[in-house]
This record gives structure tokens, sequence and C-alpha cells, in this order.
């Protein structure tokens, strides 16, 4: 198991992991894994180690704005449309 990086460290990289996204937007690892699958959070995969690598400042955006799509009554359908997800 890998050690965790120090906030200083994730807020100054462009990108992050899954893990590190649970830390920055108080989501839980099982939605934002969701999200991923359900095509709503884009994200880089390094060949070597099959890591997912997210763009941090675009997908906690993107994160803040489901969340807010969500609070307003969005059905996850809705909230794909609003963002532009292809369905």
């Amino acid at each position: 198991m890998s050690r965790q990086r120090s906030m200083d460290a994730i807020l100054a990289s462009e990108y992050v992991s899954i893990g590190e996204l649970v830390r920055l937007t108080g989501s839980r690892y099982s939605t934002l894994k969701f999200y991923t699958e359900e095509g709503m959070l884009p994200f880089e995969q390094a060949e070597e180690n099959l890591t997912r690598r997210y763009k941090r400042e675009e997908t906690v955006m993107r994160i803040q704005k489901i969340k807010e799509l969500k609070t307003a009554g969005l059905s996850i359908p809705q909230i794909k449309d609003a963002i532009g997800v292809k369905q």
C-alpha cells in the first residue's frame, strides 16, 4: 500500500488519484467510482500500473457541479445531460 501524499502535495499537483479526490471533495470513494464508471469524471490511465489519474482542478469543479445538480433534485441521466456526458 502506498503512503498518502500531504494535502500541500495534492494541491500542488496537476493530477490526483481517486483517493485524493475523496480527501479534496469529501465525497465517498464508491460515489466517485460510480461517477467514473458512468463517464461523468474523465481520467487518464497510466499504462504501467493502470492507475487512473484525474486532472485536479477540472475534476474537483465537476464534482462540485454534480453535487449541486443532485441537491437540486436532478437524476443521474439529467445530470449527465447537464454536464455534457454523451449517453
